[in-house]
């Protein structure tokens, strides 16, 4: 089969084959995907592909087959889920810690990037400079100013909303540029990678 035949074979069977599947899938990007993939299989294999007597059988019945597949895999996946479903409820985030994102997330690219790698990471300042590619004088200005900056918003945070906020504000020591101090961002005080 020529690629001309085998482009002509799949605009005429396609759509098709897709309707014959969607049948029996009731997934109609489900039976896209497999009839694509059967159709990807019979290129792969044109040479043999081409001395089969009904071409779009063959393409129908792949299709099924990848479908019965998708579907025994899903049914497994669901089983193993089921068996091994979460004991306990696992509890959402504190308002410190939601707080804290919130924070982090108002910060220049470049300060949140150095506070996170340093302080959440454990990296020191030295290897954040070379996995940023800033020089150590760059990274230490940008850990100072983001820390105050993050100060800045948590203290606007604790006005806005109260005590909630105050652990969170208690994360961050700007004054001698300590290490955050909180499990939030999973830093401990006295930490040498924490300067």
């Amino acid at each position: 089969m020529t690629e001309d035949e085998f482009d002509a074979f799949y605009a005429s069977a396609f759509p098709r084959v897709v309707g014959q599947v969607y049948a029996l899938t009731g997934d109609h990007g489900q039976a896209q995907d497999v009839v694509q993939e059967a159709f990807v299989r019979a290129w792969d294999r044109r040479r043999e592909f081409g001395a089969v007597a009904v071409p779009e059988a063959w393409i129908r019945t792949v299709a099924m087959r990848l479908a019965v597949s998708h579907w025994r895999r899903a049914r497994r996946w669901l089983e193993l889920v089921r068996r091994d479903a979460p004991r306990e409820h696992a509890p959402g985030p504190g308002p410190e810690h939601v707080a804290l994102v919130q924070a982090l997330r108002q910060l220049p690219d470049a300060q949140r990037h150095a506070i996170v790698l340093h302080h959440l990471c454990d990296l020191s300042v030295e290897q954040v400079a070379a996995e940023t590619g800033a020089p150590t004088g760059t990274v230490k200005a940008r850990l100072s100013r983001g820390r105050a900056a993050l100060a800045k918003h948590l203290s606007a945070s604790e006005d806005a909303r109260g005590d909630d906020v105050a652990d969170a504000i208690d994360v961050i020591d700007v004054i001698d540029g300590k290490a955050l101090a909180s499990d939030v961002l999973g830093g401990k005080e006295g930490d040498p990678h924490a300067r």
